[in-house]
């Protein structure tokens, strides 16, 4: 039999969601290309949900907060967490609502493969780990990424970025013998050098994810 021309089938996707709790878009754009500048080729192109339920009741122009989104190369699928006229606001803007669900249990996808990499790694150089953990003897510098559909293992600093469950893996975790990153993420949740800083700052430590955010628990000595 001939393949059909298309086929509508379930799926699961991991999207960024992107938290707007001010009104004043100029605070917004101000705070946003703070955080672009500090890790810019995380963001762009990347599909993002925008929480508006930060904004407690305040109005805010949809289609001036879409221009100021897209204007930053950000791809904006749609909105959550909104009243009922800002989603009307985000239905003429092309957006869809979506409604955030109560989190399932997630099987994770099973590792079959670890990368290992017995070397420094450089500003500018990527490693990737598909389909499995990575685990690097040495240092990730910083302008450097690291990335793993698994788990993240760096027996050195980590001063570049490391994105460990790239491939949706919510039990993914990164470990480092000292914290001092750029950028870490895992399954699509990520903290930038401040956030780490508070929680971490240049000490040895796992992060994983406890819900919909980030924690980091202290190693042994």
């Amino acid at each position: 039999m001939p393949k059909p021309s298309l086929e509508l089938k379930g799926s699961s996707f991991t999207l960024s969601v992107l938290h707007i709790n001010n009104q004043d878009l100029d605070a917004v754009a101000a705070e946003l290309d703070h955080k672009l500048a500090q890790a810019p080729q995380f963001f762009i192109g990347a599909p993002l949900v925008v929480n508006l339920s930060g904004l407690d009741g305040e109005e805010v122009d949809v289609a001036a907060l879409k221009q100021l989104l897209t204007s930053r190369q950000l791809v904006i699928v749609g909105v959550t967490g909104a009243s009922a006229a800002l989603n009307q606001q985000a239905k003429d803007q092309g957006l869809a609502s979506i409604k955030a669900g109560k989190q399932s249990p997630v099987t994770p996808p099973q590792v079959r493969n670890t990368k290992i990499v017995k070397q420094n790694i450089r500003s500018g150089q990527q490693v990737y780990a598909k389909d499995g953990d990575l685990v690097i003897f040495g240092a990730v510098g910083n302008g450097a990424e690291v990335i793993a559909d698994g788990s993240i293992h760096i027996y050195g600093a980590l001063r570049g970025k490391a994105m460990a469950g790239a491939g949706g893996d919510r039990h993914a975790v990164i470990i480092a013998q000292s914290m001092e990153a750029e950028l870490v993420s895992i399954a699509g949740q990520y903290w930038l050098a401040e956030n780490l800083q508070q929680h971490c700052p240049g000490k040895s430590g796992c992060i994983r994810l406890e819900g919909e955010s980030l924690i980091v628990e202290s190693l042994p000595l």
